[in-house]
């Protein structure tokens, strides 16, 4: 996983418009990536809406807000125009970021182990190094867990 002091991988993903989003453009601002298991499921929609309910407080302290999933363009449309976001919701359906970052990993419910996405936050400060990593997100206040390192 990608740990404090790394580097912002290099990549390319499309928004939930199917617009080009490339990490070299994020640089400049801090920057929050945030990963999800799946679009529209009860604890992710939780996250993203606790996030988007203190985007003003989050941008104030001068961050910007990815949220990063293997949904498609289509699957992440529909999220973010269900709910309003305010951020752009990036579709990662190869994994290569999600793979690149670390967070797909062996998971374990109710006794049944598979592969996912395993849900954790990243913090970038404006050259890109990884200042944060949250992996213990509690989606209820997870703006909180972010705006306790601002």
């Amino acid at each position: 996983m990608l740990k404090i002091g790394d580097q912002l991988p290099d990549f390319e993903l499309q928004n939930q418009d199917g617009k080009t989003i490339k990490s070299s453009q994020l640089l400049g601002k801090k920057l929050v990536i945030f990963f999800y298991p799946k679009a529209n499921t009860p604890t992710c929609t939780v996250e993203a809406c606790n996030i988007n309910d203190h985007i003003s407080g989050l941008r104030k302290a001068g961050f910007q807000l990815l949220g990063i999933s293997a949904d498609s363009v289509k699957r992440q449309k529909n999220f973010h125009e269900k709910f309003g976001f305010k951020y752009d919701l990036l579709s990662d359906e190869n994994h290569e970021v999600i793979e690149k970052f670390g967070v797909w990993q062996e998971k374990n419910t109710f006794g049944k182990t598979y592969m996912g996405i395993v849900r954790t936050t990243f913090l970038f400060d404006e050259k890109g190094i990884c200042t944060r990593v949250i992996s213990d997100v509690k989606s209820k206040i997870a703006a909180e867990q972010i705006l306790e390192s601002a």
